[in-house]
């Protein structure tokens, strides 16, 4: 990372941070990296430089709970250095990326070099989830705790199923022992294999073969029967569905020690716009039924649904281009995730605080990181955006290597203007 400014203030704007109770203007004075004080400024005080932000909103910098990378292995598709320079454009401080990598996160050497290009690109902070089991093939458990020690938040098995449930039990209840966090794409591969869209009558109008809600549901009754028994810290990924979002109700009703996430894309999305056979929207878990995607908007607003997620998969053009059913799942959606939060926000479908809190303070919560905060003291990752600042999504200004997006097009107001990670000012779009 870039050596911080010894000293930068950021003047005059709008102090928005839920987890902190902090919704008001004013000035955020920062030195050597950290917040150092609020509104008043700190004794001898000078700023080697002023970010004028009056009219716009600071917030804590995004934290984003998935975005792969592709890097290593995919780099055709985008590298780590594309993706974090995406990420701070975005506002998007730190990013967490899933196991299934090339080779796999299944040992600290992985990790290192992830590190240290993720320390070249000086423009994200690249959060890692180690592999739950050995290169993810569901067979063997990783060693949890070197992965731990090398620097994972976590530990996933990602889209790759684990057929054995003993074999689940077993990898959960090392994690737990480790102290670490199981994250989860709940996804039965059996009832999914082959399938690219909601099973109901709009796949069968196309001829697409669906993939069922239970696919959903059946994996997350196995894990969450597997987390009540092991007292493992469970995280789900991505729900999609209504029945998805009631099962995790009931589970926190129990008790259980989980969180939950829904990919930005599904609260804006559903069934419908796969008519035309647009494979932009060609995503797993797939676009669901309108019912699906109220319940899921409404789980994000009473809490049930922790946090909102880029869930960003960038595919080289190639990809996208082929027969819906032929071309392969994911957006391209670090630059649309607080678009698409703010969105929600503009049609009063989520309150201010909430949504802000469930891309900042709660997602690093759930990462078990010390950031999504204006807190005094903490690190200076900060987002300025103005929220009355309308533009449109042109693919020609991504600056992801994917382009692909179904949001491509689209009217938005809240544009990203200055990100700060660390008190060095790493995007600035004036």
């Amino acid at each position: 990372m870039v050596k911080p400014l010894s000293s930068l203030l950021i003047k005059g704007g709008y102090l928005l941070d839920p987890g902190n109770d902090l919704n008001s203007k004013g000035d955020i004075y920062i030195t050597d990296g950290q917040i150092a004080s609020i509104r008043k400024a700190p004794a001898n005080f000078k700023a080697d430089q002023t970010i004028d932000a009056s009219g716009l909103t600071v917030s804590p910098g995004l934290v984003d709970l998935c975005a792969r990378l592709r890097e290593p292995g995919l780099e055709y598709k985008a590298t780590i250095n594309s993706e974090c320079i995406a990420a701070a454009a975005a506002g998007i401080t730190s990013l967490c990326c899933p196991p299934d990598t090339d080779p796999v996160i299944d040992e600290p050497a992985v990790v290192e070099l992830i590190n240290q290009k993720t320390m070249n690109a000086a423009h994200s902070n690249v959060l890692m989830l180690g592999a739950l089991t050995a290169e993810l093939k569901g067979e063997l458990l990783s060693e949890m705790q070197a992965l731990q020690i090398a620097g994972c938040v976590g530990v996933s098995n990602a889209k790759h199923p684990v057929e054995s449930t003993l074999v689940l039990k077993r990898a959960y209840a090392y994690a737990a022992n480790c102290g670490l966090t199981v994250f989860v794409e709940p996804n039965d591969h059996w009832l999914s294999h082959g399938g690219c869209a909601h099973e109901g009558t709009i796949a069968s109008r196309l001829g697409l073969k669906g993939i069922p809600v239970s696919a959903e549901t059946t994996a997350l009754a196995r894990a969450l029967e597997l987390v009540a028994e092991t007292k493992v810290k469970a995280h789900f990924g991505r729900l999609s569905s209504a029945s998805g979002v009631e099962m995790i109700r009931r589970a926190k009703s129990d008790g259980l020690n989980i969180t939950a996430d829904v990919a930005a894309h599904q609260l804006h999305l559903t069934e419908l716009d796969i008519s035309s056979f647009n494979s932009s929207c060609h995503v797993l878990p797939p676009l669901r039924t309108q019912r699906d995607q109220q319940a899921l908007l409404a789980g994000v607003a009473d809490g049930i649904i922790d946090a909102i997620c880029s869930d960003h998969q960038p595919h080289e053009a190639d990809a996208k281009q082929a027969p819906f059913a032929a071309t392969q799942p994911g957006i391209s959606s670090l630059e649309t995730l607080l678009p698409l939060v703010m969105k929600l926000v503009e049609q009063q479908s989520l309150d201010l605080e909430i949504a802000i809190k469930a891309i900042t303070s709660t997602p690093a919560s759930i990462l078990g990181i010390k950031t999504g905060t204006l807190a005094i003291g903490s690190s200076a990752d900060i987002c300025v955006f103005n929220r009355k600042e309308n533009w449109q999504l042109d693919e020609s200004q991504l600056l992801s290597h994917g382009r692909n997006s179904p949001f491509i097009g689209w009217n938005f107001q809240s544009k990203v203007q200055h990100t700060i990670i660390g008190g060095t000012l790493v995007h600035s779009s004036s």
